[in-house]
């Protein structure tokens, strides 16, 4: 055989092999890819997005949307071919498998974890949204969940009331875990309570709570150590003066908050929030308004963009990650607070820009 026949078979068998490795060998990375974004002021599945009754609400224009990342899933490996060309593209990337999905989390966990916090997130925006307009909203604790096998089961239930542990008013959820703990494993403990199916009558005949029921148990042992227990988690729930529902399927985690909150904000409020803008953006929100970092914030820049948005509002903390690669002709502006973020949609509404936050690389 001539030496430059053998030569180009045995290049030729060499790429074969490196284009099987390439195709077949499978390592521990995940790919995020730009999500759809939603419009926040607008319909999803046709429906509006935020739905209000039992107040007034004013017609709005312009777009306030959230922006979200597509991963592939946890049973999901990428070959190194995939992994290669995820390197190389501009609008994706590739992460350890570990970082979206860490101690072998599954696609199921990672999901409901994912509608837990979308959940959250949409009563923290509610809450943050309403005391921004100085609407009150009142907040009481409530039996969040009971674990089976425990003191509390059978004695406490899901959304009951707490108004005291030992005749100690509680103030909040870490209250009534502070006030157990006091206790030894064994002792007795005293909750004051209205049951949930009272406080929910109560609440939709607009009445006052009815007056508290004394439920007493014998704490356990921690599966921890010698720590008291009897077997619930705390929580906080709000009574509004009127409804607000939000209707979005198929998303899932917090990252939606400040635009719920915004979105909620422009339905209440008689002056036109965006001034007919195509504002995006992201970020978690607390009931006190403050917002907080989130994942992924390269790719929901560029699915912003590629929606139309002209300016991106940027959780202060992401400013830095979101400004050594903003896609071109989107103007980030920085945000702390929802108060911030109506401040800086007040500026885009009248065209006075040049005094907006913004984000820098340093």
């Amino acid at each position: 055989m001539p030496r430059r026949t053998a030569t180009m078979l045995a290049s030729t068998l060499v790429l074969i092999v490196l284009l099987c490795v390439g195709v077949f060998l499978t390592p521990p990375y995940s790919e995020m890819t730009p999500g759809p974004t939603v419009n926040t002021l607008g319909n999803s599945g046709g429906e509006p997005v935020l739905q209000i009754s039992g107040r007034r609400s004013y017609p709005t224009s312009g777009h306030l949307n959230m922006t979200t990342v597509r991963v592939t899933g946890a049973e999901y490996r990428m070959n190194i071919a995939e992994v290669v060309y995820g390197w190389l593209a501009h609008d994706n990337v590739v992460v350890p498998h570990e970082t979206l999905y860490p101690n072998g989390k599954t696609e199921e966990q990672s999901n409901q974890e994912n509608a837990e916090e979308f959940s959250q997130s949409q009563e923290s925006a509610k809450v943050a949204a309403l005391r921004e307009l100085g609407i009150p909203v009142s907040t009481r604790v409530v039996v969040a969940s009971v674990r089976k096998a425990t003191p509390a089961q059978g004695a406490l239930h899901a959304g009951d009331v707490i108004k005291a542990v030992d005749g100690t008013p509680v103030k909040g959820p870490d209250d009534v875990a502070k006030l157990v703990t006091k206790h030894r494993p064994g002792d007795k403990v005293v909750f004051s309570v209205v049951p949930a199916d009272e406080a929910t009558a109560a609440e939709k005949a607009g009445k006052e709570l009815p007056a508290t029921q004394d439920v007493s148990m014998t704490t356990a042992k921690s599966d921890e150590g010698d720590r008291a227990i009897v077997g619930i988690a705390a929580g906080t729930d709000h009574t509004f003066p009127f409804t607000v529902d939000i209707k979005l399927a198929d998303v899932g985690g917090p990252s939606a908050g400040l635009m719920f909150a915004l979105g909620i904000v422009d339905k209440l409020t008689p002056a036109d929030l965006t001034g007919g803008k195509f504002i995006a953006g992201t970020g978690t929100i607390d009931e006190k308004g403050v917002v907080g970092p989130i994942g992924g914030i390269e790719m929901k820049l560029v699915g912003a963009r590629n929606a139309g948005a002209e300016y991106f509002l940027t959780p202060s903390d992401n400013c830095r990650a979101a400004a050594s690669d903003t896609p071109d002709g989107l103007t980030l502006v920085r945000v702390k607070t929802i108060d911030d973020a109506t401040k800086s949609l007040e500026k885009i509404r009248s065209g006075d820009t040049a005094g907006l936050p913004s984000c820098s690389k340093g």
